[in-house]
This record gives C-alpha cells, structure tokens and sequence, in this order.
C-alpha cells in the first residue's frame, strides 16, 4: 500500500514556506533540478511562487515534505552546494528510524583545501568519521563507492595538519585481479606503483602537490606495500591500510600489531571484492570474526545506500549482491543503521 492510499480518508492540507531570497537558487538547483528531484521523491505536490514553497497533500507527506524541506535550506544556509543525490540522501536519513539531522550531517566539515571541502554525504559515513575520532582502531567495510578510504585519508591529512600525529602510512597489499606483480615491467617501485596510485591520487586530492614530495622524502609521508610493515612499531601516526580484503589472515595480524603509542590505525575493504589466488582466506572476514568484541576497536559498515558515485554504481553494486548471494552483509549493516546492536 503507498503513502497515498493508506492515507485516502484523511483531509489533504496545505503548508507555505518562505525561503530567505538569496538561498532560493541554491535550493531548487540550476534550471530547477534539485526542485525536480524533490517532485520525484516526495508524495507531496511542490509548488514554487517567488521565494514561497507551498506543499500540499496528505498531513503525512506534507509533514515529511516540510522538514525535508527546512532541512535542505539549512544546509544550503550553511554554504554547501545541494545536489539530486543531496536530496536523496537527506529524505533517505529522515524517512528512516535514527533521529539524525541531515544538515547536521552533510555540513560537517572534515578538511578543505582552495575552496573545496571534504564532507560526509551519508548518515552511515558520518558515523563512520565519528567512530574514527572516537576509536583507536576502525575497520571501514563497504563496496566501491563508498569513500571508505576517501574519508579515511582526510582524516588523516587533518590529523597531520592538526598535529594530533607526526606522519601518515598509507598501505595496501599487492594483490589484483588477474595480475601480479612479477607480470609488471620496470623495477620493484615501477612494479609496486601502480598498486599504490588511489593512494597518490587521493593525497594530491587534499595537499598541494607540491607538498607531498617533500613530506615523502622526510617520512612525514609514507606510502607502502604491506610487506614493507613488517617489523615495525608504529607510534604517532595515522596509519591506513587500504583493500584489507586481499591481505591473509597472518598479514593482517602483523598488520595490526604493529600498532605504537598515539597511533590511529583504519583498515578499509570490500569483502565481495577478495582477489587472493588460490582462493585464501581473507584477514578482513576473520579479523571481523576474531575482533568482533574488543574494546576500541570498531566495525562502520556501509552499503550500497552510501555510495556517492554514479547512481549507476549504487544499482550494480545491488544487482552483484542480489546475484552472488550478498544481500546477508547489507542486511546487516542496514539493521544496525536502524538501531540495531552496536559493534565497539
């Protein structure tokens, strides 16, 4: 049954919102296509006369219409562009069971760099930024798209800028699909780059470029194969290790052990994604297994919902689930979402 239908005997009624004049366009969007989005999405008809937003239907879907609504020029007062997927994320947070302001969410500023700042898009990606503030050790598990890592790494540039750590290691094992590294030309860096490039990538996606050799040539910044980790003892530092699913179960226990004092350690990963040869098993499923109940150590999953790529991307990512077999992880993450039990 719709929103409509359970809702046929009730009286429609109508509400009017005044948006403040200089926050109209932000609002609707270019040629009106946030406004567009708002007519797809919500059950309540949208009308727009000036700066006045009148909304009318349902006392349901009128209610739910003028809180979206609010919502949104918040976050538009607060100077962030709104988008189609904007809207759709906030109607997402509010339609569902947490009691969690989108304009709280979609304006928390984690880093910004000429102009650009770096925020969270979803309800799942901004808790997932509070348990890295609030945990010593944060698994990020979730498919392509998510900005497990993204997100990760402005944490941990701001961290550095902040002077909460001295420097950054950022790791990955040297596994992929269909290739190894004995296949690639060149020498062993040449080899190993092209493995370690999201990294760089996302770097000069938050410093100035210019910047960041002179950081890796100090060690300030370190970018790494795993197997370069053996050995040490980090302290002070912000520590990533990125696609944790191709890693083996003793990879990530010399992984996590090689935890110092002031250290923050986040592991990122996609467990439908393991490219292990010879079909070993992943560190990332048995580290969710073994470490399931130590203290400060916690488990943000994020689904298919909080991808902030392509709208495409979400969809595939749901159609491979629904065909492989997949849809137990999600379901998981989507009942804690709701409020179900909590991970440490």
């Amino acid at each position: 049954m719709t929103p409509r239908e359970a809702n046929a005997d009730t009286a429609p009624v109508r509400s009017s919102i005044d948006v403040p004049p200089d926050l109209v366009v932000g609002l609707l969007g270019s040629a009106d296509e946030n406004l567009r989005a708002l007519e797809k999405i919500l059950a309540a008809d949208l009308h727009v006369r000036g700066n006045a937003l009148t909304l009318s239907g349902e006392p349901a879907d009128v209610a739910l219409a003028e809180r979206v609504v609010t919502e949104l020029i918040a976050i538009v007062a607060g100077g962030q562009q709104l988008s189609p997927d904007a809207i759709r994320h906030s109607v997402a947070m509010l339609t569902g069971t947490a009691d969690e302001s989108p304009a709280e969410v979609l304006t928390l500023d984690i880093l910004s760099r000429r102009g650009k700042t770096i925020r969270p898009k979803t309800l799942n990606q901004k808790r997932y930024v509070d348990a890295i503030d609030a945990h010593t050790i944060v698994f990020g598990i979730g498919p392509a798209g998510t900005g497990k890592t993204y997100l990760a790494m402005a944490k941990a540039v701001n961290a550095l800028q902040t002077k909460q750590v001295t420097r950054i290691i950022l790791t990955r094992p040297a596994v992929e699909a269909g290739e190894r590294l004995g296949f690639l030309p060149g020498t062993l860096s040449e080899k190993i780059d092209p493995y370690l490039r999201p990294l760089y990538d996302a770097l000069h996606d938050m410093m100035d470029p210019e910047l960041i050799p002179k950081l890796m040539s100090t060690g300030v910044i370190e970018v790494a194969p795993l197997g370069y980790m053996r050995g040490r003892t980090l302290s002070d530092s912000f520590i990533i290790l990125d696609e944790a699913q191709n890693t083996t179960g003793e990879q990530m226990k010399m992984f996590l052990t090689r935890l110092g004092f002031n250290s923050k350690v986040v592991v990122t990963g996609d467990i439908t994604q393991v490219d292990l040869p010879g079909g070993a098993n992943s560190g990332l499923r048995a580290a969710m297994r073994i470490l399931d109940s130590v203290d400060d150590i916690h488990f943000a999953e994020l689904t298919s919902a909080d991808v902030v790529r392509h709208r495409l991307v979400s969809e595939i990512v749901d159609a491979y689930e629904k065909a492989e077999g997949g849809d137990a992880m999600t379901n998981r993450a989507q009942r804690r979402a709701g409020g179900g039990r909590q991970r440490r």
